[in-house]
């Protein structure tokens, strides 16, 4: 590891004003789980490091006027995890936070370092897609609020400018009848990276599905929605109706191959865990 200058700004003007300086020469670091690994195996070399620990614009989680949701980018996995409200109305969330590679990173690393850092294989893009969230970046003397979709742009990489901030996660409020499944699959039961994760969420009314959104990540570059669920739309899912949209699903999306996985098994169990988790959403059984 290289010598740098680390600094600790107390302002999220600060770190606008710093990052906006150094531009590429300077890295911003949360809970640095992934940043200090990065650094020990030479991945990145900055020459400053830009702390946002002391900056509280970014804790918390509040809950809105509205019953939306606010969540603070320096916000741990482990309080996403923990806290009473996100257990009560968003579960998938809790349950998926609760999983995030292992206690000690759940308890250092935050959801706003993991969601910048753009790490394919990871849990919370894919989850957060689900549910509809947007992000809320600061820069210097403008603020931008983006849907999860856009601001996950590439492998290892996002919509933030060089000046900007991911200050918080927004989630909408929970709606009536709603539901929401979170299901990864590792490569090894030692393995703290998922292979594959597949994120449901859903609104029924009696026995049709009047909304559906099943998003596909960590096999991909980075989290994407899949549109074969369509076909379970406005009328009841059944088990043989299921294993053709996993079969579909599995065909259409861009999977990665890497020294973990070639493309054809990733997506084989990309298909197998569809159809999984989208028995296990509906209550029936896999074929």
């Amino acid at each position: 590891m290289h010598d740098f200058d680390y600094l600790e700004p107390t302002t999220l003007h600060e770190v606008c004003q710093l990052m906006a300086q150094w531009g590429d020469e300077a890295r911003v670091m949360a809970g640095g789980t992934a940043l200090m690994l990065a650094l020990r195996q030479r991945l990145t070399s900055p020459q400053r490091i830009v702390s946002v620990a002391r900056v509280p614009e970014l804790r918390g989680i509040h809950v809105a006027a509205d019953q939306s949701l606010s969540i603070g980018a320096f916000t741990t996995h482990s309080e996403v995890a923990q806290s009473s409200h996100i257990q009560q109305h968003y579960p998938m969330l809790s349950r998926m936070a609760s999983q995030v590679a292992n206690w000690q990173v759940r308890n250092q690393g935050t959801i706003g370092g993991n969601l910048c850092y753009a790490d394919p294989a990871t849990d919370p893009p894919g989850c957060l897609l689900a549910l509809g969230a947007e992000v809320v970046l600061q820069g210097l003397g403008k603020q931008r609020v983006l849907p999860m979709a856009e601001f996950l742009v590439d492998y290892y990489e996002t919509a933030l400018e060089a000046d900007e901030v991911l200050v918080a996660i927004r989630l909408p409020a929970p709606q009536p009848h709603a539901l929401g499944s979170y299901m990864r699959h590792l490569k090894t039961p030692a393995d703290h990276r998922p292979l594959v994760n597949v994120s449901i969420t859903s609104v029924q009314s009696g026995a049709a599905i009047d909304a559906l959104c099943l998003v596909v990540g960590a096999s991909t570059p980075f989290p994407v929605r899949v549109q074969s669920t369509n076909a379970l739309l406005a009328q009841q899912p059944t088990a043989t109706l299921i294993q053709s949209v996993a079969q579909t699903a599995a065909e259409e999306i861009d999977v990665l191959s890497d020294s973990r996985a070639s493309a054809d098994y990733r997506r084989e169990v990309v298909r197998v865990l569809v159809e999984r988790a989208l028995s296990a959403h509906f209550n029936l059984s896999c074929m």
